[in-house]
């Protein structure tokens, strides 16, 4: 149950706070109203100022179409300047280059005309030079001539002499010299008929084929001898080893590498005479048949001699690889040569070589130049040597001529040292005064006789 007091106090206090909760909610509605009030105001001043700013946007858009339109039309305006002034500027620049131009045009002409007055005077001078230089030449030749002439009558009288003198004598020891050959025609022709005796004897001779084969290796001989040194070819040389077969001459080639051991070119010489005579016979008569024949005989020859050749004396590498088969006459060979692919039948399937004596004498003449060249190359390593020593005797001239030349800067340096004290004393004695020379020389010559005796005094 509730106090009795309590209860208008209760009472009272909620009229106070439902008072106060009023006067709360009173001043809060009066700050709501001064808010709207506040508000209004500031929504009025702000519709002012968008008005304002639409109405400077208005004037500001109109200024700036004003501008526009005025900036165009001074655009167009320069625009239409600029185009007259370049076109007055292009007008100005053409008739200046065109009087450049005419000015370097007529320049161009005058300098032409003054090349051509230059030119023209120096070809009068040329050609005045010429006429003197031709008058001269022209003048001196007539000189020449003139002098020539003289000369030539002289000589020409002079070998007159000569030629009368030299002729009578010439022709006296000629009538002599006939009559002396007159004699010796007559003793000739004793000599010819011993001399025709003595060929059907030489037949006789020939007719023996050792003694055919006895001058072929004469001629072989003598053949070699003239073109090679006796140390560069053998006779009778046994070139297969172990064989007792002997060719009649070996060249004597060098060896592989440094054994000394040679390398031998085999050369026999044939003469098959009695076939060359019969096909020499039967040229002579026109015998078609006897002349097949001799040849056939000839070709079977010379095929079995290059056999033999080949299987006697050839033998790699203690020889070369082919032979040379040498036929004494010039006539055989070329007859023998004068068969279509013989000499290549004999030195494909025989390795042997048809020669005869001038084409031998050739292949001799190239082994020569090849031993020259092989004794040049074996003195090379001399040379080498040589070349060797006289570098070290240059290095050794190169330092004594290095010392030479120290000594020369020394002795160089020691004279400009003598130089510079030389002048030193100069400028010392530059404030002295010069004596005349006949009392210098005076002075000089008495005093340097005291020196020497004061040097030579202990």
């Amino acid at each position: 149950m509730i106090d009795p007091l309590l209860f208008p106090i209760a009472v009272l206090a909620c009229c106070i706070g439902l008072a106060v909760l009023l006067a709360l909610a009173w001043s809060r509605l009066g700050a709501l109203v001064a808010a709207r009030d506040a508000a209004a105001r500031e929504a009025g001043e702000l519709r002012a100022r968008v008005e304002a700013l639409a109405a400077q946007s208005s004037n500001l858009e109109r200024d700036v179409r004003g501008d526009l339109a005025t900036a165009r039309s001074e655009s167009a305006a320069a625009a239409v300047a600029a185009r007259a002034e370049l076109a007055t500027n292009l007008a100005r620049f053409s008739q200046s280059l065109q009087q450049q131009l005419a000015g370097m045009a007529s320049g161009q002409s005058e300098q032409m005309q003054h090349f051509g007055l230059r030119l023209a005077e120096l070809t009068r001078t040329n050609q005045e030079r010429l006429e003197a230089v031709r008058a001269t030449v022209e003048q001196r030749l007539d000189v020449m001539r003139d002098e020539n002439a003289r000369k030539l009558d002289e000589i020409r009288v002079t070998v007159d002499e000569k030629l009368q003198a030299t002729l009578e004598q010439r022709l006296g020891a000629s009538f002599k010299q006939v009559s002396d050959r007159l004699e010796q025609v007559h003793k000739g022709l004793g000599e010819m008929q011993t001399l025709a005796a003595g060929v059907g004897d030489l037949k006789r001779v020939l007719a023996n084929v050792k003694t055919r084969g006895g001058w072929g290796e004469v001629q072989l001989a003598t053949l070699l001898a003239e073109m090679l040194t006796p140390a560069q070819y053998a006779a009778n040389v046994a070139t297969r080893p172990g064989s007792f077969d002997r060719v009649e001459f070996a060249i004597r080639l060098p060896g592989k590498g440094d054994t000394g051991v040679p390398c031998w070119l085999p050369i026999d010489a044939k003469f098959p005479l009695d076939h060359w005579q019969r096909l020499q016979d039967a040229t002579e008569r026109a015998d078609l048949a006897v002349m097949d024949a001799s040849r056939k005989a000839l070709d079977e020859f010379f095929r079995n001699e290059a056999k033999k050749i080949r299987d006697k004396y050839v033998e790699p590498p203690h020889t070369t690889d082919f032979a040379i088969l040498f036929v004494p006459t010039e006539g055989l060979y070329a007859e023998m040569m004068a068969r279509p692919g013989f000499a290549d039948t004999l030195q494909r399937e025989q390795r042997v070589l048809l020669c005869g004596p001038m084409n031998l004498a050739a292949l001799l003449n190239s082994l020569q130049m090849g031993f020259r060249t092989l004794a040049i190359e074996q003195r090379s390593s001399e040379v080498w040597k040589i070349l060797g020593a006289v570098k070290t005797e240059f290095h050794r001239f190169g330092d004594v001529l290095a010392k030479t030349k120290d000594k020369i800067d020394q002795a160089s340096r020691t004279i400009e040292d003598a130089g510079v004290r030389t002048r030193a004393i100069e400028r010392h004695l530059r404030d002295v005064e010069s004596l005349p020379e006949h009392d210098a020389v005076r002075i000089i010559g008495s005093i340097a006789p005291s020196a020497d005796d004061g040097a030579g005094t202990p």
